[in-house]
């Protein structure tokens, strides 16, 4: 009997403490910027809560901009070397200068000759459009 008591107490301990929570996670809640509607148990009474000021926060700065003359993209690097022949350039002359792999050169020049930067003037051979 004397267990069963020690441990319905320790219970009502918990309780409580779970109940100071649940006061201060619904003060925390209502004083939000944004407050929806929560249905309280009417067990549960709560003090008026004190109104805050409310800080303004700084207007945001707009993210710098990124000069774009100093990013070589690969594309740049692959229409530059070929508006710089005057034959034209295949895929594996540009593979070795650039370094890239064979789809990357390939999804490149079909994309640049989609868009009109360059024209095929032969097989597999691409000059500056």
């Amino acid at each position: 009997m004397a267990i069963l008591k020690k441990d319905l107490t320790a219970l009502r301990k918990d309780f409580k403490a779970l109940e100071k929570k649940m006061e201060k996670l619904l003060k925390a809640f209502d004083t939000s910027p944004k407050p929806k509607k929560v249905s309280k148990p009417k067990a549960a009474k709560k003090a008026p809560a004190k109104k805050k000021a409310v800080k303004k926060a700084p207007a945001k700065k707009a993210p710098a901009k990124k000069n774009k003359a100093l990013q070589v993209t690969a594309t740049d690097q692959i229409l530059k070397i070929i508006k710089r022949s005057k034959k034209g350039v295949d895929v594996p002359t540009l593979k070795n200068k650039t370094g890239f792999d064979d789809k990357k050169v390939r999804n490149i020049v079909f994309r640049a000759a989609k868009e009109g930067r360059i024209k095929k003037s032969g097989r597999g051979v691409y000059v500056g459009g």
